[in-house]
């Protein structure tokens, strides 16, 4: 059974799109740890990150890099943190996360309660900045 990235990525899981290439789907998490928190994705499904080839793991950074570019030019955040975790889903990806206070990046924290309006608005802010 396809991975829940790979169904979002398919489109039969709604998202809030951010950037897409043809290798690479970005995203915003639906239980962010800050408010513009993305996730970044190979559209190919591999569960360990590590076990991207060297080109698919470049690709992938160089992609998240981009849209960290794009969430630090739409958001008033100090700076995008980085995290690899890839316990919750079988499906590599890269955690974006803006710092806003500087202590937001804790998975085990509160996590934020936004509305679909404001996720779209954000979604959409950051994709401004893709181009």
């Amino acid at each position: 059974m396809p991975s829940i990235f790979s169904r979002i990525i398919a489109g039969e899981i709604p998202s809030y799109k951010v950037a897409e290439t043809d290798t690479c789907y970005a995203f915003l998490d639906i239980n962010p740890l800050s408010k513009g928190h993305v996730l970044c994705v190979p559209k190919k499904e591999v569960d360990y990150i590590f076990d991207l080839t060297d080109d698919e793991y470049v690709d992938l950074q160089l992609f998240a890099k981009r849209v960290a570019f794009a969430i630090k030019k739409a958001l008033p955040c100090k700076r995008v943190s980085v995290a690899v975790v890839g316990i919750d889903v079988p499906h590599a990806h890269i955690h974006l996360v803006p710092l806003y206070v500087g202590n937001e990046l804790n998975f085990n924290g509160n996590h934020l309660s936004l509305d679909e309006s404001e996720m779209r608005s954000i979604a959409d802010t950051i994709a401004q900045m893709m181009e």
